[in-house]
């Protein structure tokens, strides 16, 4: 508070401008997710007029949450996208932070020649063609496998936990060693405890890739019941199939269902595909801290 007053009028001024554009900021991310929770659950006879800045219903229903969760499709399609993306997550994790590690040192026999032909699956990526060659080579076309394993290690996420490994102290490894730990112990008691902010940075990038996958979903698995929400979101979404989403036979016994306006299950669709991200995002935002190794080498 001392050092609050005194900042001089300039200094005072600046700050105000600063949190004003932060608060601005914040306005112009959350009108739209809020508009859209809005419009889910306003009546379903004042949508159509509903405008695209409010962000208080108009009226209050359920009828649009209540159809969208009990739906079987989006049921089956979130289920899909859960266990999907877990597995890939874990495969992804686990996989790139064991390679990373292996990269990350100087004694392994061909570290150059390995890491080079990482570098070059970046720069030559093969297309959706090939991809589908080897998917169905392999025999996974129509088997969620097909998605689980398309980037199972990302060579950007494996450079980027290299170059963590690299900056690791050579004295923890030393100590370590020195305790009588031998080299899985030292990386699953010392490294890899020490490195959770690089992994759950790691594991939020796959998380993202993997929940918001659709493209390849669509091409590789043929049947509907495989399909994870984001290629259900579409059907809904952007083919705008009220009947496929309502059902021609509920449409005509229930007029409370036949009246509930697309905009209104579109917002809630796509509301249902980004909560799991908003939801997920503060619980790995903890582990986004500095100096997680300061202390690691005294006492």
């Amino acid at each position: 508070m001392a050092h609050a007053a005194r900042r001089t009028p300039f200094e005072r001024l600046e700050y105000a401008l600063i949190v004003s554009s932060l608060l601005l900021l914040v306005v112009f991310t959350l009108q739209p997710l809020l508009n859209l929770l809005a419009l889910s659950f306003s009546d379903p006879a004042k949508v159509p007029g509903f405008s695209g800045l409010s962000i208080i219903p108009d009226g209050f229903s359920l009828d649009v949450w209540t159809l969208l969760l009990q739906h079987p499709n989006v049921q089956r399609g979130l289920f899909n996208s859960i266990w999907m993306t877990a597995t890939s997550v874990a495969i992804g994790v686990v996989g790139t932070a064991l390679m990373a590690w292996g990269l990350s040192r100087p004694e392994l026999p061909g570290r150059r020649i390995i890491f080079l032909m990482v570098l070059v699956t970046i720069v030559f990526e093969p297309g959706i063609i090939p991809d589908y060659f080897l998917m169905k080579r392999l025999g996974l076309l129509n088997s969620p496998w097909s998605v689980i394993l398309y980037k199972a290690i990302s060579a950007w996420y494996l450079i980027i936990l290299v170059r963590f490994f690299e900056e690791m102290p050579k004295e923890l490894l030393e100590a370590a060693e020195l305790d009588g730990a031998n080299p899985f112990q030292t990386v699953f008691l010392v490294v890899l405890p020490l490195a959770r902010p690089a992994l759950a940075t790691i594991a939020l990038f796959y998380f993202v890739l993997h929940w918001n996958e659709f493209f390849r979903s669509m091409i590789y698995l043929n049947d509907q019941t495989k399909w994870p929400l984001q290629v259900v979101l579409r059907q809904f979404v952007i083919e705008g199939d009220k009947i496929a989403i309502v059902g021609a036979t509920n449409a005509n016994n229930n007029i409370g269902l036949a009246q509930i306006n697309i905009r209104a299950l579109k917002a809630g669709m796509i509301f249902i595909t980004i909560l799991p991200v908003l939801a997920i995002y503060p619980l790995i935002l903890k582990y986004f801290t500095k100096g997680t190794m300061t202390g690691a080498l005294k006492g």
